[in-house]
């Protein structure tokens, strides 16, 4: 993997790097910000804030509880006795829904979970089979501002982006 990165000791700082970035044509999806803290005061700290994890999360809710009714309602419905059919219940519904409601909770929130699980690990990018951009200054409270793998055209106007803010410590990889 080749990058060049700066370190930056403020959020300002970072800020204008990511600017200066952009005004060097490089697009959002390609610079890499990292920090230790969040950032939400500026605005390369909400630049990917909208996601799909919600939506997941009520696909995997609705399909629990409609597999948790099927399975009340086969088990209700389908249940055999000795001399055959229908099971006699006394003038009472076959299928009962407070007894019910406790199987059909339970799957739709486990599938709320187990989907929600699954899309934060495949939207994480976990695991990670690939060597990804970092530096063990940003666990001392640095900010990671970068670019993974550049044009080589554009790697001396990446490093002059990059020092435009002042007490910047610019890296290549």
């Amino acid at each position: 993997m080749k990058a060049v990165y700066g370190l930056y000791d403020e959020g300002r700082s970072a800020q204008r790097a990511v600017d200066a970035l952009r005004a060097a044509d490089i697009a959002d999806r390609d610079i890499t910000v990292i920090s230790g803290q969040p950032m939400e005061d500026f605005e390369f700290g909400r630049a990917e804030s909208a996601n799909w994890l919600w939506w997941f999360a009520c696909a995997g809710g609705l399909a629990g509880m409609i597999l948790g009714y099927g399975l009340t309602w086969l088990a209700q419905n389908a249940w055999p006795i000795e001399g055959g059919w229908p099971i006699t219940v006394g003038g009472m519904p076959k299928y009962s829904w407070w007894p019910s409601l406790i199987i059909i909770f339970e799957l739709t929130m486990l599938g709320a979970i187990v989907t929600t699980a699954v899309a934060l690990l495949i939207t994480a990018g976990l695991p990670g089979w690939r060597e990804k951009l970092y530096d063990p200054a940003v666990t001392d409270g640095k900010i990671l501002v970068g670019v993974e793998n550049p044009p080589e055209a554009s790697v001396a106007a990446i490093e002059r982006a990059l020092s435009a803010a002042p007490g910047t410590c610019v890296k290549s990889l």
